[in-house]
């Protein structure tokens, strides 16, 4: 079950990793087209270049008007086994059926709205009225037709009905088995909103939610289970539901949307803004741009002097990750398992120092939290009070280089550069990563113990038939920055955002 959940978990990156860059493009063209942002920049206000950035907006807006079929897709690719072409075709024809039969529900229940839809929960998406169940529709979609993939991709028909056979009765399955799903969500979608919302009256508190929030999202990570937090806030009632302009947007996400690409920072609903953002970039930010960095230096501080010029690149590495790719993991991850209580100090300082987000009014981010994302979202757009951020920032910068430096130093710590010996690995620096993968292969074992090989965000995943025979030392050589066993036979070896690169790497030296 719990490797279940993380892998449907990772399913959710997917579409995500989608939004964030498009959001980039999106955020961009939103402040320049915005009245106050022509005032400090006369020239923005050419026709023709206005005309270039509307229509930029327009065209980056038809991602964001999708999310529930891009999650749809994203988990059928990211839940199947087998044939994952087929899957997230499947998922495609699935989510289909799925609003098709709600809207039958709704018609034929006298419930189907002639207006005020959202007011009755109900949306128009890609041309039906239905219930609107944004990501939550596209997710269930995706799930079906991962099942149904894995489970007939391989099924015999008789001959008069051999046609049908194999990949070809996947989304046929499908089909039929979303029919019964679309008329049952309808009963219990009321019930499914009501505890959602109690459970957001719990994160999205005004006065301790935000902490609990990333203390809780710190302690999901060392098992891969903060992207179902993120997501759960993010894209359903957990996160609390937001009346914009008469509609109804369900989720911190489909809320930010609204009011950052389309209304501004001019319209009444941005003093929504900084409670939202600081469950998305703004409260990332601290992590990537001021914390990361801050144990960073207290591990290059503490390092022994004939390992510092070692461990200056390798500290460096970890924190540009962050820094320019949003990506802590490798940090987290150095000190993690040498000192498991060095790791929940460090999440709850997280939550404890996120507090003051409450009252410092910022809104400077979308989904990430790199230097980027603060110079579009946070300098481009007015009313971002992105000076506070600077501050809460800098706090934070403060008591985590000391906090680390102080227990770092008092327990004797073997973080980065206290090692008896550092390797000076420069493979993955190199990017040599068919040499990392040979290395690999041999410490798991060969090829005849690699069961399945498979990749999150910045860990390898790998499924093993005897987890006794694998040579811990040797895979350091590759230059993993962490390595643990999540459950028996199942390993996980931490790179970073090169992680996809090395996983294709293992199954070109593995065939």
């Amino acid at each position: 079950m719990k490797d279940g959940v993380q892998t449907f978990g990772r399913s959710l990156l997917l579409p995500i990793a989608l939004l964030a860059p498009i959001g980039l493009i999106l955020g961009l063209s939103g402040a320049l087209a915005q009245d106050y942002m022509i005032d400090k920049i006369p020239f923005l206000g050419n026709e023709i270049l206005q005309t270039i950035i509307k229509n930029l907006r327009t065209i980056t807006e038809v991602i964001f008007n999708n999310i529930p079929l891009l999650f749809a897709m994203g988990v059928a690719y990211g839940m199947s086994k087998n044939e994952k072409g087929i899957a997230v075709f499947s998922s495609v024809i699935g989510y289909l059926t799925l609003l098709v039969v709600m809207n039958v529900w709704l018609t034929v229940t006298n419930n189907l709205a002639t207006e005020n839809i959202t007011e009755k929960g109900q949306g128009l998406i890609l041309g039906i009225q239905s219930l609107d169940t944004q990501a939550v529709g596209g997710i269930i979609a995706g799930l079906v037709a991962a099942k149904i993939a894995d489970r007939f991709y391989k099924l015999e028909l008789p001959l008069a009905f051999a046609f049908f056979s194999g990949k070809k009765s996947v989304p046929i399955i499908t089909f039929l088995a979303v029919i019964p799903i679309g008329l049952f969500i309808p009963f219990i979608w009321e019930a499914l909103t009501k505890f959602l919302i109690s459970i957001s009256v719990v994160f999205m508190n005004p006065y301790y939610g935000v902490g609990l929030y990333w203390f809780v999202e710190k302690l999901c990570i060392p098992f891969g289970l903060h992207h179902v937090l993120n997501e759960l806030l993010r894209l359903t009632a957990a996160g609390g539901t937001y009346t914009i302009d008469g509609q109804e947007y369900t989720g911190i996400l489909n809320a930010v949307n609204k009011i950052l690409f389309q209304l501004g920072p001019n319209h009444e609903s941005w003093s929504l803004m900084p409670t939202l953002t600081s469950y998305l970039g703004t409260g990332q930010m601290l992590g990537t741009l001021f914390r990361i960095p801050a144990i960073g230096l207290a591990m290059y501080h503490t390092a022994y002097r004939s390992n510092k010029q070692i461990a200056k690149g390798t500290i460096l590495t970890l924190v540009l990750t962050a820094f320019l790719g949003n990506v802590t993991e490798p940090m987290e991850f150095s000190f993690l398992f040498i000192a498991p209580q060095l790791y929940f100090v460090y999440a709850l300082l997280s939550g404890l120092t996120a507090l003051p987000l409450n009252l410092l009014d910022i809104t400077t981010s979308y989904i990430r939290g790199t230097i980027f994302d603060f110079g579009i979202f946070g300098l481009l757009y007015d009313k971002t009070n992105w000076i506070h951020l600077i501050i809460l920032g800098l706090f934070n910068f403060i008591v985590f280089y000391f906090v680390f430096k102080f227990i770092i130093i008092k327990f004797n710590l073997r973080t980065p550069g206290r090692e008896e010996e550092v390797k000076n690995s420069t493979l993955l620096k190199e990017k040599k990563y068919k040499e990392i993968a040979v290395i690999l292969v041999d410490a798991l074992g060969g090829t005849a113990n690699l069961k399945n090989v498979d990749n999150c965000i910045t860990r390898l995943r790998i499924d093993l038939n005897n987890q006794d025979i694998v040579d811990m030392e040797k895979i350091k050589d590759s230059g993993a920055s962490g390595v643990f066993f999540p459950q028996k036979n199942h390993i996980h070896i931490v790179f970073g955002p090169h992680v996809e690169f090395v996983k294709n790497a293992i199954g070109e030296v593995a065939s």
